[in-house]
């Protein structure tokens, strides 16, 4: 990152304080992103960008306000739109009743390179994409192949009035797979995101890219011969992935207390358990935490965009809900503490709270043993497209393709598959989680307005439950 906007950023705060704002932070940020898309082992197109600049937020007269500015080319541009700034917190702060209220927080003076072992360039992410591509291509009745391979390399610092010093470097690479089927009138596909925080070893470890390219171009052929599912209300055995999505939509985003309060219904609904905190909401084997310390992950952080260290909180316990994802703000108001989860997806957007990498924890069972005492029921694969309600009370979440369970066993493979459910009548059905914990990369969880599109790691183990099934074309 260049000096002279982290100048502006630590300039930035001591003007702040002059203007007599009760509080400042500022993020100075620096993003390099390049990726590259292929259909059918050809390059539709490449694309390199980046993006500097600061996002300013403060209190002044008991209120927020924010403003961002990309690339500055003066410290007198600064200093205007950060007079400007404190000049709106004066005026909304003037009818308002509920002044801001932050929890106390440390004032760390840190930096932090997260590691990278092997370092992405697009020249070798375009030849992983060809193999990948290739791979699906050749696989019969496949007739599209996407793929699509990024990788982005951030540069973060935080100043605040209070004394914190927070500059984290860190690299993202991901790549995206689409392998689309179609014969005698059917069409089918299967899509897979892999990737985390580090370097290209992401996604290269043991050939992982271009051994799942195979799976999903044979899962997206053997599609073309599957059957529907009938409706029925019957066990099922949710692989990792689709329990990722699960957890992301109807665990996850309710236990944001901006949700809780109601501050986002507007545009991404509330929560079923408001006011339930120490209250059972689920079995004994249903235990949620969000986990930002977790290595690897695309929500791997040592520090939120509110200067926060980070810790693994525990949302559900055995069963009982314990805590939400919180910010400096919304602890006071729950008698709380910071939890870590307050991020934007750049400057120039005020931070929300989101999640980092939220889970479903690991069981005792094997997956194997789960599948084997299921008289009949169902096997769930893979994520698909959630359909949740404003409190994600009632949900319905698409899965890429089933198996179904006969006496234990594994049998006719299922397409166009549907799961719905009611939140607390489907978390009390869960009997078995599995010791098969896996996070998966999350790329594209939207909230706010302005809409902010998020990265971030969501996982589980194959859990066990109760809900309906049923296909549709």
């Amino acid at each position: 990152m260049d000096n002279s906007i982290l100048d502006y950023a630590d300039k930035t705060i001591q003007f702040a304080q002059d203007l007599g704002v009760q509080y400042c932070d500022v993020r100075a940020e620096d993003q390099t992103l390049k990726s590259v898309l292929i259909e059918n082992q050809s390059v539709e197109h490449t694309r390199e960008s980046n993006d500097v600049g600061l996002g300013i937020k403060l209190i002044k007269n008991g209120a927020w306000a924010f403003c961002s500015i990309t690339n500055p080319e003066s410290w007198e541009q600064v200093k205007d739109k950060i007079s400007e700034t404190v000049k709106n917190a004066q005026h909304y702060g003037e009818n308002k009743q509920n002044k801001i209220r932050l929890s106390p927080n440390n004032s760390d003076k840190i930096t932090i390179d997260y590691p990278v072992i092997n370092e992405p360039n697009l020249e070798e992410i375009t030849k992983l994409g060809f193999e990948c591509s290739k791979i699906i291509s050749d696989t019969p009745r496949i007739i599209k192949s996407i793929i699509h391979p990024w990788f982005m390399k951030s540069s973060k610092y935080f100043v605040n009035t209070e004394g914190a010093k927070i500059l984290q470097n860190f690299t993202d690479v991901v790549m995206d797979m689409n392998a689309i089927s179609h014969e005698s009138g059917l069409t089918q596909s299967v899509n897979i995101t892999e990737g985390g925080r580090g370097g290209i070893e992401q996604i290269t470890e043991n050939n992982k890219i271009q051994t799942v390219a195979k799976e999903i171009s044979q899962k997206a052929s053997q599609l073309i011969d599957a059957k529907p599912a009938k409706e029925e209300k019957t066990t099922v055995v949710m692989n990792p992935d689709f329990v990722a999505l699960l957890t992301h939509e109807i665990l996850g985003h309710p236990s944001e207390a901006d949700r809780v309060l109601g501050k986002e219904m507007a545009w991404a609904g509330g929560a079923w358990w408001k006011g339930k905190r120490g209250e059972k909401i689920g079995s004994e084997h249903l235990t949620v935490f969000d986990d930002p310390t977790i290595e690897q992950s695309l929500g791997w952080y040592q520090y939120d965009d509110e200067g926060v260290r980070t810790k693994k909180t525990t949302l559900v316990e055995n069963g009982y809900l314990k805590e939400h994802m919180q910010n400096r703000e919304t602890a006071e108001i729950f008698d709380s503490i910071p939890t870590g989860n307050m991020r934007a997806t750049s400057y120039r957007f005020m931070p929300l709270i989101r999640m980092a990498c939220t889970c479903i924890a690991p069981g005792k069972y094997n997956p194997e043993e789960m599948i084997k005492d299921v008289k009949d029921g169902y096997y769930i694969s893979n994520m698909k497209i959630p359909s949740i309600d404003m409190k994600r009370f009632n949900w319905s979440i698409s899965a890429q393709y089933a198996q179904k369970i006969e006496n234990g066993e594994l049998t006719d493979l299922k397409r166009d598959i549907i799961v719905t459910g009611v939140a607390p009548e489907f978390f009390e059905s869960i009997d078995a989680c599995g010791k098969d914990f896996t996070v998966r990369p999350i790329t594209n969880c939207g909230k706010g307005d302005p809409m902010q599109s998020m990265i971030m790691g969501n996982g589980g183990p194959t859990i066990r439950g109760v809900a309906t099934v049923k296909s549709v074309n």
